[in-house]
């Protein structure tokens, strides 16, 4: 019965056993981060690089989106407030940022 505990015992002296592991984990955790940046990170950054260069192009006339669905044209553009008409003497004030897509075409009525 006592040879069987020493034999489950993990072997004593020459450290390597114990080393060795963490250089071995290392390869797979920087595979794992190369992954995670070109499938997650990098993507998520040009979305948002692409958003921010579509807000910062707004100009008087454009047809848009907002975030909430509401569609409508640019009247005034000031700062971070846009001023947005939704229908005839209907204008509302929103903030640069709840913009979500710019159309080409006038909105049918």
């Amino acid at each position: 019965m006592l040879d069987s505990v020493y034999a489950m015992a993990p072997p004593q002296g020459g450290g390597e056993a114990g080393g060795g592991s963490l250089l071995a984990l290392l390869p797979p955790m920087i595979m794992m981060f190369l992954i995670f940046y070109f499938i997650l990170i990098r993507p998520q950054q040009k979305k948002q690089a692409e958003q921010r260069k579509l807000l910062d192009a707004l100009k008087e006339g454009d047809n848009v989106v907002t975030l909430s669905g509401i569609h409508g044209t640019i009247r005034k553009v000031k700062d971070d407030i846009v001023t947005l008409q939704i229908a005839d003497n209907v204008r509302i004030k929103i903030n640069r940022s709840s913009i979500g897509v710019t159309k080409s075409e006038p909105p049918k009525e």
